[in-house]
């Protein structure tokens, strides 16, 4: 498939720069792709379409303040870094975007905080606007992540903050832009289909006899990055860090023995899911680095069903989505939500694909 025929009319008034009030409250579209039918429904309205024994299987990604605001050396020019993935616990090395990176270059210093509170020194050009910085801090590594995390910002995705008043990350983002069952540490960014899940909704789910199975996938940011070729077979993905152990092995394997649903929440996870399957369409335990890609089309193996947001034009995430959901039907969908001012991207509505 073309990159061009992921395009679609979204008026900017349709993405959500804030989160609706309650988390199980955002509007839910159902899909069903047997009778090809579309459905209007609440997310706490999940529970009607879950039986004893069925699987949800979450993302327990932890997002991190990986946006940092600091100053270049002499010039004083205002900077941008945003924290992609640490390469040396003991060097401080990271991988990182720098705005504008047109005037960082190696060997510049960059300082971040009141009184140089942290210093890093850009070592490697690695792309166009990425960088590697060495941070160079005296202290412990728990210090050093205590000084990040007090420094640093949510990472919350450009198109929200451009189309807020203030343009600016509010505390309760802190809380709002990461899932309540959020505990490994790593992502820059949300596994946002799972933003909607409510304790009380999980423990209904429960009651109903679901049960929850999670793995780790620390979402990059190349996720947002435009695809920049026609050909979507030539479009390279960034590598993304997962885990997936033995426990998660067992409850998705046992209930697709069962023949019960899997649910996949999120692209992110359908895509670890994907990537731990073996031949036999069971999954085992993996621990490493996934640039898996997919879209139409594409034979899923593991999950029969699938959550997600409302993704912006041209996505790998709508193209997974479109690669589920079947690409006719998906964008019949998606013109639906349009005229139904569905609300999209990362504190939007949700969609449930069976």
């Amino acid at each position: 498939m073309k990159l061009s025929q992921f395009k679609f009319n979204l008026p900017q008034e349709l993405i959500a720069t804030y989160p609706t009030k309650n988390r199980d409250e955002a509007r839910l579209m159902v899909l069903n792709r047997k009778t090809q039918t579309i459905e209007h429904r609440v997310f706490k309205d999940l529970v009607d379409y879950v039986k004893d024994g069925d699987v949800f299987v979450i993302n327990n990604t932890k997002v991190f303040p990986a946006r940092l605001y600091g100053e270049k050396e002499k010039t004083g020019a205002k900077i941008e870094v945003l924290l992609l993935r640490e390469l040396n616990q003991e060097s401080r090395l990271w991988d990182v975007l720098v705005d504008p990176a047109r005037k960082i270059r190696i060997g510049n210093k960059l300082y971040f905080g009141e009184g140089e509170e942290l210093v890093a020194e850009v070592i490697d050009n690695t792309t166009t606007r990425g960088r590697t910085l060495r941070f160079l801090f005296d202290g412990t590594y728990e210090e050093f992540k205590q000084t990040i995390f007090s420094l640093g910002h949510t990472p919350l995705p450009k198109e929200i903050l451009e189309h807020r008043d203030n343009q600016e990350v509010l505390p309760e983002d802190a809380e709002d832009f990461q899932t309540i069952y959020a505990k490994v540490e790593g992502a820059v960014s949300a596994p946002t289909a799972g933003m909607h899940f409510s304790k009380i909704l999980m423990k209904r789910l429960e009651l109903v006899g679901a049960s929850f199975a999670e793995l780790t996938l620390h979402p990059g940011m190349g996720n947002f990055r435009d695809i920049e070729v026609e050909d979507l077979t030539k479009h390279k993905c960034d590598s993304e860090e997962m885990y997936v152990d033995q426990d998660c092995c067992d409850i998705v394997n046992e209930a697709n023995k069962r023949h019960n649903n899997v649910f996949a929440v999120g692209t992110t996870t359908m895509k670890a899911l994907e990537t731990a399957q073996t031949i036999s369409g069971k999954i085992k335990p993996f621990s490493g680095w996934t640039n898996k890609f997919i879209f139409p089309p594409y034979t899923f193996s593991v999950a029969n069903c699938m959550i997600t947001n409302f993704h912006l034009p041209k996505s790998p995430m709508m193209m997974e989505t479109a690669a589920f959901a079947g690409y006719e039907f998906l964008m019949k969908a998606y013109k639906e939500a349009v005229n139904e001012k569905y609300r999209f991207f990362t504190y939007g509505d949700a969609m449930l694909i069976i």
